[in-house]
């Protein structure tokens, strides 16, 4: 049976001071971090690797990710279906959001 996960790659704080990032984050508090939120079948580290490959890549993931940040989204993995996996990565991008962190999640 396919599992899915959710993932979260810790950006560059450069990316803040892109307009469109900016723009999803009005609350983003300086210095809080940025991070960039994903789920997908592959493994997080796999999935990371391709973002930093530029397969199927978010921009900023490729452009600004540093490395996984497995004590936000370890506990929410193994997920059952892709649907709740888009659920999780959603309540969790607008929970990191809340905290005042730069969050960008599809």
């Amino acid at each position: 049976m396919k599992s899915y996960y959710v993932y979260v790659i810790e950006l560059d704080p450069a990316v803040a001071d892109l307009r469109k990032f900016r723009a999803k984050n009005p609350k983003y508090i300086k210095g809080n971090g940025c991070v960039y939120v994903g789920q997908s079948s592959r493994k997080p580290n796999i999935r990371f690797e391709q973002h930093k490959e530029g397969y199927k890549s978010n921009k900023y993931a490729q452009q600004f990710g540093l490395k996984l940040r497995p004590d936000l989204f370890e506990k929410y993995n193994p997920i059952p279906t892709r649907k709740d996996a888009e659920e999780i990565e959603e309540m969790l991008g607008k929970e990191l959001r809340k905290r005042g962190l730069g969050v960008w999640f599809n």
